[in-house]
């Protein structure tokens, strides 16, 4: 954290400095940030609350909207602060505290998509046998490995992180902590450092998402299969909400690495207006998706409404 030279004590932002329109960037943000808030506490809300939906489905959507918060908020804050407070500087462990919980939440996010896909394809290619596989206790098991597995991950990304010098005034270029920026701002070769986030980047893009494509591809096979069309529709309606949340995940980062396969260098804006985006989208999309695609949910969701309008309609007449 320090040579004999210099002490550290935070780090300035300076990735929105260009920008005219600061302002109304930041509102957006605001706004965005609160609309993940409120769509990924409804469905925690309504799903906590239903007894009836205490499914190993409704838990796996759960742990999204969990961790949908907790990626959005570790970025989104320090986003609005610069934006809206002017306030550019981050103490060190503010800054590495953000960066922590927003590489967990990413690699936690791809493992919670994998274990879904899993789901359905039990749920459809061994329908019978499902309750019987994926059981509650079960679900709540694979989710704390997944939790576990994030949590080694980012320990280790932290410890390099927490490892290096920092010879001056360390000045973030991008738009929040990540390990990217904090390691380009110390005094030190980057490249060393980048190879392990590299080789998880790797894994999850490479390994993970191959393997969910493949679960998907089989579920389209067994759903054709399928005689009733009741089931057939409620199958492709839910693998459908499942794929619109997953390439919403993905589809960023695929872009960012299709452009540079291809020789498009962009540049820092360009960078950076793709990190909100990837960062922003997905915990914005998922409750929206729940919320209006799965019938359970969005049965409790006008219940919830409609009981909200009587109430409102007795405050005013009575």
């Amino acid at each position: 954290m320090a040579n004999e030279n210099y002490t550290l004590h935070g780090f300035v932002i300076t990735g929105f400095d260009h920008l005219q329109n600061q302002k109304l960037l930041g509102f957006l943000i605001l706004i965005t940030y609160m609309l993940i808030l409120l769509g990924n506490g409804i469905n925690l809300c309504i799903i906590l609350t239903d007894r009836h939906l205490h499914k190993p489905m409704y838990i796996l959507i759960c742990n999204l909207a969990v961790v949908d918060i907790m990626f959005s908020s570790s970025c989104s804050t320090t986003m609005i602060s610069v934006l809206l407070a002017e306030i550019k500087t981050i103490s060190y462990y503010s800054c590495i505290s953000s960066m922590y919980f927003y590489h967990l939440g990413d690699i936690t996010i791809c493992m919670a998509l994998t274990l879904m896909a899993i789901d359905r394809l039990i749920a459809i290619m061994l329908p019978l046998r499902y309750h019987n596989i994926v059981t509650n206790s079960r679900t709540c098991l694979l989710i704390f490995l997944t939790w576990l597995i994030g949590f080694a991950f980012v320990g280790f990304m932290a410890s390099m992180v927490d490892s290096v010098p920092y010879c001056r005034q360390p000045v973030i270029r991008y738009v929040f902590c990540d390990h990217p920026s904090l390691i380009r701002a110390a005094c030190v070769d980057p490249e060393p450092y980048f190879f392990i986030p590299v080789m998880i980047s790797l894994w999850l893009l490479c390994g993970q998402f191959p393997f969910i494509l493949c679960t998907y591809a089989l579920l389209a096979y067994s759903v054709t299969k399928l005689s009733n069309n009741s089931s057939k529709k409620q199958m492709i309606s839910t693998c459908s909400s499942h794929l619109i949340v997953l390439f919403s995940y993905y589809a960023p980062k695929l872009v960012s690495i299709l452009l540079t396969r291809i020789g498009v260098v962009l540049n820092l804006t360009e960078r950076n207006a793709i990190l909100i985006v990837a960062s922003l989208i997905p915990p914005l999309i998922n409750p929206t998706v729940y919320c209006t695609r799965t019938k359970e949910i969005r049965k409790r969701l006008a219940d919830v409404f409609f009981l909200l309008l009587i109430l409102i309609l007795l405050v005013i007449y009575l």
